[in-house]
């Protein structure tokens, strides 16, 4: 087996290394961790805030709904006069004369063969 074979197949060879000491001193610095928990200080819990009362919240969604609508209102107002400044363009001088009546009528035409004479 080559050495790319058997590093794929898991049976890597064992290299050599050097095996190093480490200093008594490093050891004893490390901090050694007991896992205890440890309590917070005891404080009081803050009051509700005013801000969050129902009656509040109440208003601030009426307020803004007002707004909402206020806003809309002026919208819808603003496209209809557009619309209407639009529409009034300068009309001909046939359109301004006054109509007494109207009617419309369906024509219908049909085309007929003629007749060749024969039998």
């Amino acid at each position: 087996m080559s050495g790319d074979e058997s590093i794929r197949n898991g049976s890597a060879p064992i290299v050599d290394a050097d095996v190093v000491d480490e200093p008594e001193a490093r050891v004893a610095a490390e901090e050694t961790v007991q896992g205890v928990p440890v309590l917070a200080e005891v404080r009081a819990v803050a009051p509700p805030s005013p801000a969050s009362l129902p009656a509040v919240q109440a208003a601030a969604v009426a307020a803004t709904s007002f707004v909402a609508g206020a806003a809309t209102l002026a919208l819808v107002r603003r496209h209809t006069a557009r619309k209407l400044a639009r529409s009034r363009q300068p009309r001909r001088a046939l359109d301004a004369l006054p109509i007494v009546g109207s009617r419309s009528f369906l024509v219908d035409v049909h085309l007929i063969a003629r007749d060749t004479g024969g039998p």
